[in-house]
């Protein structure tokens, strides 16, 4: 019962920490690329165990339409967030430092919505069985990568993520409200387009 707890507390600990340190550092490959790889792989490792949600936004979303229920879904967003803390206090302690510029304008939160929604579409697409499971975690970490590059081209810090937003000190109303919004409209429209595909006749 605990392990899906603990699959999405270092789940998300790792993809907030995998973030900070591209932050800071200088590395040949983008930090969208390795956020993206970093949750792909956690969706092929840990997938099975928790669903490898590691974002509030995609919890929520998910709870929207009735992929899991609202306690674990209250319990999936309270580790989440702890493990993004527990990041954000490792980089203390090691004194990794980076710069990092926080707006709370509408045009952020409108940036975070859009990047998101692109971003929980492709998850839907997962969840609803419509992907083969040996290419959910390219698929979903594909929309990470197609959704940070949306909302960064339009202005944001390309978060998508209120735990990672806090973990990395990019924490504002519009990068908690943006993702959130923006991952219920992604899986709704999903569900919506899912529900009415048409019917393959065997023949």
């Amino acid at each position: 019962m605990y392990q899906k707890y603990l699959a999405e507390y270092f789940g998300t600990l790792t993809l907030t920490l995998v973030v900070i340190l591209s932050l800071a550092g200088i590395f040949p490959v983008s930090t969208p690329v390795l956020a993206a790889i970093t949750l792909g792989l956690f969706v092929f490792s840990v997938g099975h165990i928790s669903g490898t949600h590691l974002n509030p936004a995609v919890t929520i979303g998910l709870l929207a339409i009735k992929k899991i229920n609202s306690s674990d879904a209250l319990s999936y967003i309270m580790v989440q967030v702890f493990g993004a803390i527990t990041a954000l206090i490792i980089s203390m302690v090691m004194g990794i430092s980076y710069e990092i510029t926080v707006e709370s304008s509408l045009m952020i939160g409108i940036a975070e919505t859009v990047g998101m929604i692109f971003f929980s579409f492709g998850i839907a697409s997962v969840v609803f069985g419509n992907i083969h499971k040996a290419v959910s975690g390219i698929v979903i970490g594909g929309s990470l990568f197609m959704g940070i590059a949306i909302a960064a081209l339009m202005g944001s810090n390309g978060v998508l993520n209120p735990a990672v937003a806090v973990g990395i000190k990019s924490f504002s109303i519009m990068y908690i409200l943006g993702p959130i919004v923006g991952s219920v409209i992604g899986m709704k429209f999903y569900e919506l387009i899912q529900s009415g595909r048409p019917i393959m006749v065997k023949k």
